[in-house]
């Protein structure tokens, strides 16, 4: 059996169809004719545009508009005028075009993968997919079809991008196995849109895998089961019957109450990163946002927002919600995210380094132009605010005086905001989760980032395959560290939320309701899911459960334990 990350749910049964990736090797070259060279540059980029709008227009017959929009928006970064400006300007330099979009394009990449946040690492996936494309287009290669796999195929693949899912026919692609990728990367929005069970990560799949061998994709475990005997395919066949039959159940869920068994009520809110991504939290049925990360309005671009821009983002977001909870979470940036326009430094170790609040308190100036555009946008909905990487009072505190300072600024210029606007901590390091009782008495609320509090908890880079294995929010020491967290947010009164991936897992649900979790913050298409799982367990069904975890020595034995019981 092999392992990997199961990013969309169900069960699928068919042959291996490997898709190897097509060489994009070039000699870079000294250009003379710089004007020749732009015009073949430009032309490239207008295939590659009308190739996207025939993608995105046969992914909107397959899926539907919001699918569609990631591929077109495809379109906006390589138009974009700083990407495109500075691509022309190293052609002009007397670089050839394959050259200089691989380097720009690159510098996007290593920027956006710095960031260590799953959503914005996604644009790096989105950026290596047009680079892909535009150089394909310049070296006259063949784009990868995918349109003619028979009935009952299992797509495996290096990486699945978004223009490859344009070719997939639904009624054929029975799974897709893939060595890269993550829950929040397109490839798995898609696949789960198209409703096609997924697996992503696998280590060595393309090697491992033979062309029409049969597997079994269990989207769901992530887990990749290699020429099943009858007995495992007669198994795992009536586990899709009862998951499709699972699948429609959940509607039922949809405009019901978050309760657990007893009937005790829970907030259960999306994580966004654009404003548009507020329309996908109301379709889903959320109650709100419980984290919108801010960064997206700082990157692609040449020069740092003005606080109308933020401003306008903002309140498009909350007016969207009408009314409901708007959580934002302050700019999440600093030495380990190359933003070309801020000249940051290099780090050695970025991730422990002059990042998210540590920067912005540095950057008065930019900061407090980012709170007065929260506050303004505070006028027009429940809107709080949350600074990310609190590592101490003197932070939170420093952080709550710029927000009192710009209050009298806008109140002494006559602009509305929400004089008691909210203000709370995202715990994601251990040394928030070790002065949570100090915190508490402090902040308005809590939202436990588990992520990052994994990582850091555990010294593990969760991009690192050689310590992946410590890589769990099931780890004791992870659970340990979350349940002190709650425990001290509700010993002050104050509510504490969880916004990392661990808030939609089946498995940590009956855990969290347990130590008292108030508010679970998911992916849009996790939602109904969630509140189901809610729904499953009365107050003393998770303690016993609790109970018994939080007596286990190992992440192996606690996750053993846990699948037997979701």
């Amino acid at each position: 059996m092999l392992k990997g990350i199961g990013a969309s749910d169900g069960i699928g049964i068919g042959k291996v169809m490997l898709i190897s990736e097509q060489s994009l090797e070039y000699t870079p070259k000294e250009i003379i004719d710089i004007d020749a060279e732009l015009a073949r540059y430009r032309e490239a980029v207008d295939k590659f545009c009308d190739n996207t709008v025939e993608q995105a227009n046969a992914i909107r017959q397959s899926t539907g508009d919001k699918e569609a929009e990631i591929l077109e928006g495809h379109i906006a970064i390589i138009r974009d005028p700083f990407m495109s400006g500075e691509i022309e300007n190293l052609i002009k330099a007397n670089q050839c075009a394959e050259a200089a979009v691989d380097q720009i394009c690159k510098m996007f990449i290593d920027m956006f993968s710095a960031t260590g946040d799953d959503l914005t690492m996604q644009r790096a996936a989105d950026v290596r997919d047009i680079r892909d494309g535009v150089i394909g287009i310049l070296l006259g290669v063949q784009e990868v079809k995918i349109s003619d796999a028979p009935a009952g195929t299992v797509l495996v693949v290096h990486e699945l991008t978004p223009s490859m899912t344009a070719g997939i026919n639904k009624e054929n692609i029975v799974g897709i196995i893939t060595e890269t990728g993550s829950q929040t990367s397109h490839s798995a929005i898609l696949a789960r849109a198209l409703e096609i069970p997924a697996v992503l990560s696998v280590a060595n799949a393309t090697s491992l895998l033979s062309s029409e061998e049969i597997v079994i994709v269990d989207g769901g475990r992530g887990n990749v089961l290699v020429a099943p005997d009858p007995k495992k395919i007669e198994d795992y066949t009536a586990k899709r019957i009862a998951y499709l039959r699972e699948r429609r159940e959940l509607e039922n869920y949809r405009g019901k109450p978050t309760e657990n068994a007893d009937g005790t009520a829970y907030e259960l809110f999306c994580n966004i990163g654009t404003p548009k991504d507020a329309t996908k939290a109301v379709e889903a049925d959320g109650e709100g946002v419980g984290l919108f990360r801010t960064e997206f309005l700082f990157m692609d671009r040449d020069r740092l927002p003005t606080e109308d821009e933020q401003f306008d983002a903002y309140k498009q977001a909350s007016l969207i919600l009408r009314g409901k909870p708007l959580i934002i979470r302050t700019l999440d940036i600093g030495g380990d995210k190359e933003i070309p326009y801020l000249g940051l430094a290099k780090e050695e170790n970025p991730f422990m380094g002059f990042r998210a609040i540590r920067y912005c308190l540095k950057n008065r100036d930019m900061f407090k132009s980012q709170i007065k555009a929260i506050l303004r946008a505070s006028a027009f909905g429940d809107i709080r605010i949350m600074f990310p990487l609190i590592t101490a009072v003197e932070e939170l505190r420093a952080g709550k005086a710029l927000v009192e300072e710009a209050k009298a600024d806008l109140k002494a210029s006559g602009i509305a905001s929400d004089e008691n606007i909210q203000v709370g901590v995202m715990t994601e390091t251990a040394a928030s989760g070790v002065i949570a009782d100090l915190l508490a008495k402090e902040a308005d609320f809590f939202s436990i980032g588990t992520n990052d509090l994994t990582g850091y908890t555990m010294a593990a880079d969760r991009g690192n395959s050689e310590v992946g294995y410590l890589y769990s929010p099931l780890q004791p020491s992870v659970l340990r560290m979350i349940r002190r967290i709650i425990r001290c947010g509700r010993a002050e009164g104050i509510p504490v939320g969880m916004c990392g991936e661990a808030a939609a897992s089946p498995m940590m649900i009956p855990l969290l309701l347990s130590f008292g979790l108030t508010e679970f913050s998911v992916s849009a298409p996790s939602v109904l899911k969630v509140r189901k799982n809610i729904a499953k367990w009365t107050k003393a069904e998770a303690d016993a459960i609790a109970e018994k975890v939080m007596a286990m020595t190992t992440e192996a034995e606690i996750t053993a334990y846990l699948e037997t019981i979701v």
